[in-house]
Order: C-alpha cells, then sequence, then structure tokens
C-alpha cells in the first residue's frame, strides 16, 4: 500500500501547496462525493481513493500533520498513515479531530452522501458556529452508547452537548453540521475500562419526518388497493402539510421526490423523498378475504399457473 509520506496529498486533490483553507475545503467536498463507496456500488478501487481523499483532507487541514508530512516527504523524518487500520468511515474521520473529556477541539465540516452535483461547482456554505452555550447534560444510557435527539435546526447547524457518564465524567461534544438520523458519534477510550463511548444521533420529527443532512425522509403506508390504483394522499413535511399524487402500480421501496421541501441552508435546499410502504391489514373481512382469493385466482390465471 502506498504510504503517507509517498503520496502527493496535493496533486491527489488537485491542488497546489500555496491552495488556502477554503480553496482546500471545496477539493476535500468535491473529491469526496465524487468517490464515495455509496455512489460507486461495489467498486473497490472508489474505497481505497475515498479513503486517501480523507486522509489527505485530515492531514492537510492540520498544520502540525501537514509539517510532518511535507518533512517525511523531504526525508527529514518518518511519516505516518493516520489511516493506516483500514478504510475510514465516519466514526474513524471524526476521531482524527477529537477526543474525550472536556477538552473542545473543532470537527471538520463533513458532508453526508448526496446525489452527484450537475453543473457547475458551487463554493459550500458558511456554517455558523455551534451554540456556545450547551444544554444540562444528557445522562448516558449505558457505558457504551447514548441516543442523543436533535431538532431539525440543531443537526443542521451543528450544537454542543455535553455527555455525563455514570462515573460522573462529563464529555462535551460539537456535532457536526448538516448530521443525520442514525449517525453515530465515537468518543474514544470515556467509558470505563478505556472503551468507546458512542452518541447515537436521532433527528425525527413528531410527524416521523426523518433529518439526513439537507434531505427530509418520510414512510408513507399505504393499503395494497391504494398502491395499486395509485390515489391523493396529504403528507407531512417541514413547512407544512401538502398533497401528494402516488402513481398506479407503486410497489413497496418506491420512492417518490418532493422538491425544495428538505432543510435549507444559505442558496442550498433539500429535497423530501417519501417511501412507500405497503401494508396490509391485521384482520380482514368475509368479503375483503373473498376480494383478496379472487385476486390471487387471477394473477394465477395471468401466469399460466391456474
Amino acid at each position: 500500500m502506498t504510504t503517507s509520506a509517498e503520496t502527493d496529498y496535493w496533486s491527489l486533490l488537485g491542488l497546489t501547496p500555496d491552495a488556502d483553507q477554503e480553496t482546500l475545503k471545496r477539493a476535500f467536498r468535491r473529491e469526496a462525493r465524487r468517490w464515495h463507496p455509496d455512489l460507486n456500488g461495489n467498486d473497490l478501487q472508489a474505497e481505497e481513493r475515498f479513503k486517501l481523499v480523507n486522509e489527505a483532507y485530515a492531514v492537510l487541514s492540520n498544520p502540525d500533520r501537514k509539517t510532518e508530512w511535507i518533512r517525511s516527504r523531504q526525508g527529514q523524518a518518518e511519516g505516518s498513515d493516520p489511516f493506516s487500520t483500514g478504510f475510514p468511515d465516519f466514526e474513524d474521520y471524526l476521531d482524527v479531530v477529537f477526543g474525550s473529556g472536556r477538552r473542545r477541539r473543532s470537527v471538520p465540516d463533513i458532508d453526508t452522501p448526496e446525489e452527484p452535483a450537475r453543473g457547475a461547482e458551487q463554493d459550500p456554505p458558511h456554517w455558523p458556529e455551534p451554540a456556545p452555550q450547551p444544554s444540562p447534560p444528557i445522562r448516558s444510557q449505558d457505558d457504551l452508547e447514548t441516543v442523543v435527539e436533535l431538532s431539525p435546526d440543531q443537526a443542521l447547524l451543528g450544537t454542543l452537548v455535553e455527555l455525563e457518564l455514570g462515573d460522573g465524567t462529563v464529555v462535551e461534544v460539537s456535532t457536526p453540521p448538516q448530521a443525520g438520523d442514525g449517525w453515530r458519534l465515537r468518543l474514544e477510550g470515556v467509558a470505563p475500562g478505556g472503551k468507546d463511548h458512542f452518541l447515537h444521533l436521532r433527528v425525527v420529527t413528531e410527524e416521523g419526518l426523518r433529518i439526513d443532512g439537507l434531505r427530509v425522509h418520510y414512510r408513507l403506508e399505504l393499503l395494497p388497493p391504494d398502491a395499486a390504483l395509485g390515489c391523493a394522499v396529504d403528507v407531512p413535511t417541514l413547512t407544512g402539510t401538502v398533497t401528494l399524487q402516488v402513481p398506479p402500480a407503486s410497489s413497496s421501496g418506491r420512492l417518490l421526490r418532493l422538491r425544495g421541501r428538505g432543510l435549507e441552508l444559505g442558496t442550498q435546499r433539500g429535497d423530501q423523498l417519501v417511501e412507500i410502504v405497503i401494508v396490509i391489514p391485521s384482520s380482514l373481512e368475509d368479503d375483503e378475504r373473498a376480494l383478496y382469493q379472487r385476486l390471487q385466482e387471477i394473477s394465477l390465471e395471468r401466469s399460466g399457473l391456474a
């Protein structure tokens, strides 16, 4: 495998050594989206390239690491690979920039996987700073993981969370901007016995809207007749209820897009994705059962199995 000293991080990100931090940030986001495994199927080359892109940003955005890397390339010191243990996921990446205890460290701007950008590349928005005053400490639920509930705005902008562990230790964590429901943030070595503690982010509204970056996800449950024939149904959004026209022959898992109904940050606006979920009533009346049996017979006749 190529070592950190051998890898030209500037060329990897398409930059020159005199690039400033904003240019570095834009290049990182561009390359991270381009090579993210979620957008490249099972392409192992894309996974390796994504790892190197994250590694390059982790080194070049940190003055001390960048100096060490430059020296190692010049043969003055041995370089070290911050991701030598394997492919970096989100938790490993956060582990590079913040640790445990009450020390507060900055968290780099990290985009969640998005669709490849179409058209001209846009500059990333300027992230507001996390709220300076933390809420009352959240008491850990066990030694290994705590669920932290965030509002959509807190997930969008980032917020300060204080976690009180079982032994009374208080850990201060700044959640990254554009966080999503289901994200897990790792606090290394803070649990008893030197184990890691995880923050499991939950970002779901009372209406069942699940936040993921700028996007909003909603599961729409439909009865079989409505999914088969199509229907108009009211769907909640962050700005109120809208009427959605469900096309005929909609199977479970189909995604319908409500453009511009997601979260807004600067000039960016996310969409809301509505997932169709077909549900069967727990009990059927005799006439309903008869209709389903007749439908089954018709399906068998059409398939030639009757």
